[in-house]
């Protein structure tokens, strides 16, 4: 189980593997050689024939616009397209070092630059975005700003591909700083940045690239400073493998989920179906004894054990001996969906988060009950046994003590400081889910669907991190990722097969074995 998450790289990350592979003796404008080589390669594959088309590239002064000289120099040896023109929308005496060698040579291949859009340009069918890279900070001014605004009302019969990112992105952001241009096609180069892989900046890519250039793997892949990650399916198809021929329920696991109250049944229900979806051999849910049945009537699958209540139908805190009983013979704990928040269930939840042995899947309803602990001077870590949460933005308010406005403006510095700080992991759920870790690694999550929104997706995802880790104890990092990478991916086909609006929890679980073929499908492309 060696592939892990693809590194995801910040811009001064990325400048600094460039500076890497150029003191290993690999000079700057041979990666500018071959990185216009991918570009010139991915447009032939997309927009066969490139004779066919009028294309047009529009440099900026830096290195992106070096890379887009060295393309259009490319396109007019190689495949001589109808027409192309280069717009540099800079004055030549601006460039400098890799960037100006390529303009040298495109004069020297017959091509002169226009430094204006002109009317006889308006037919153009492909623009290459050349005009800036992802040192961006802040929204695009002066010329750059112009030119994006051009790119995107000018050409009404063009395809747009955008060379390393769609300009007026900021590399190392998932938020739009101002204007940028509309890309049908993105090439970014050796990894993606952080703009290709956080929301919604993500989603502006068009159809993303990733490409090598020649800078070794091992400059970022096996540095352990770079800690953002993304998960892949080659990362989690491992988990996907086929079984042993001899296997038995007994060497899958064993999950115990905490769950349910009177009148949230189906919370508990989800939650344990899910694990047993996932994989798991055996899955008891543990609830209030007035729930009972109804969770039994769900699934016969289901194994179900009785737990002293509340008068409102919750678990009792004479429930604890029981479930550290209970716990004891399990391989993993999820506790959470529909248990509510009375007093007596905090100090369940309290109580087990502190001295469970095992792995502990904390969601839902527990969540809210461990915010309510969070009071000065009584701050809660997690200790040596594993702890996952699994947060929507409005519990990790609660969790936090931060506003939501401020954990979505920086989802990756609220998760990061957050598993560091409680030394949990966090499982920071939305649109581009993010695992923080204890050791300030975050993985980002690339699938889902806005079909998701709706109510026992969460317990459903509960009941799958618990059943893969009970599969995976020694692996637990992945289990935690396959688990949510999976969900998202169940999403994402639920919704094609009716639609975003109508999909309901369940519908994932008719989905997974789907998503498990896709896994390990994908996992083969790349």
């Amino acid at each position: 189980m060696s592939a892990q998450p693809r590194k995801v790289l910040t811009a001064a990350e990325m400048n600094a593997v460039d500076r890497a592979t150029i003191e290993l003796g690999i000079p700057g404008i041979i990666l500018m050689e071959t990185a216009a080589t991918r570009c010139v390669e991915v447009l032939a594959e997309t927009f066969a024939p490139l004779n066919s088309h009028s294309i047009l590239v529009v440099c900026g002064k830096g290195n992106n616009g070096g890379d887009g000289l060295a393309i259009a120099r490319q396109l007019h040896t190689r495949y001589r397209p109808r027409e192309l023109r280069v717009v540099l929308i800079a004055d030549p005496a601006e460039l400098k070092g890799d960037a100006a060698a390529n303009l040298q040579m495109l004069h020297g291949s017959g091509l002169q630059e226009y430094h204006d859009f002109g009317p006889e340009m308006r037919t153009t069918t492909l623009v290459v975005d050349a005009v800036l890279g992802t040192g961006l900070n802040g929204p695009a001014t002066g010329p750059a700003a112009s030119a994006i605004r051009e790119i995107n009302r000018a050409f009404p019969f063009a395809k747009v591909f955008s060379v390393d990112l769609p300009s007026g992105l900021s590399g190392g952001s998932g938020i739009p700083p101002g204007d940028y241009v509309r890309a049908d096609v993105t090439v970014t180069f050796t990894a993606p940045k952080i703009c290709h892989a956080l929301p919604p900046a993500a989603n502006l890519m068009g159809d993303l690239r990733v490409v090598d250039i020649g800078s070794p793997c091992t400059l970022y892949e096996d540095d352990a400073a770079v800690r953002l990650a993304q998960i892949t399916p080659a990362s989690v198809a491992p988990l996907f493998a086929p079984r042993l021929r001899d296997g038995n329920k007994g060497r899958y696991g064993h999950v115990l989920v905490v769950a349910g109250a009177r009148g949230k049944s189906g919370a508990a229900a989800m939650s344990g179906i899910a694990a047993l979806r996932a994989g798991a051999g055996l899955v008891t849910v543990a609830c209030p004894e007035s729930a009972l049945s109804a969770i039994a009537a769900h699934s016969p699958e289901l194994m179900t054990e009785p737990l002293p209540e509340t008068a409102s139908g919750a678990i009792s805190k004479a429930a604890i001996p029981r479930l550290l009983e209970l716990a004891d013979k399990r391989s993993v704990v999820a506790i959470g969906p529909g248990i509510g928040t009375d007093d007596e269930t905090a100090a369940v939840v309290s109580h087990l988060f502190h001295h469970l042995t095992k792995p502990l899947v904390v969601d839902a309803d527990a969540l809210n009950c461990l915010a309510g602990k969070n009071l000065p001077g009584k701050k809660w870590t997690g200790g040596e046994a594993l702890r996952v949460l699994t947060p929507h933005p409005g519990e990790m308010s609660r969790l936090s003590g931060h506003g939501i406005p401020e954990i979505q403006a920086d989802r990756v510095t609220a998760a990061r400081r957050f598993a560091e700080d409680r030394n949990v992991v966090l499982v920071l759920k939305g649109e581009g889910t993010l695992l923080g870790f204890p050791d300030g690694r975050v993985w980002i999550n690339p699938t889902g669907s806005p079909s998701m929104a709706t109510g026992g997706t969460g317990d459903i995802l509960t009941g799958m991190i618990a059943g893969l880790l009970g599969q995976f104890p020694h692996d637990t990092d992945r289990a935690i990722a396959g688990a949510v990478w999976l969900h998202g991916k169940a999403g994402e086909l639920a919704a094609r097969a009716t639609s975003e609006q109508s999909v309901i929890a369940t519908d994932l679980l008719l989905h997974l074995a789907e998503g498990i073929r896709a896994a390990t499908h994908l996992s083969h492309q790349h």
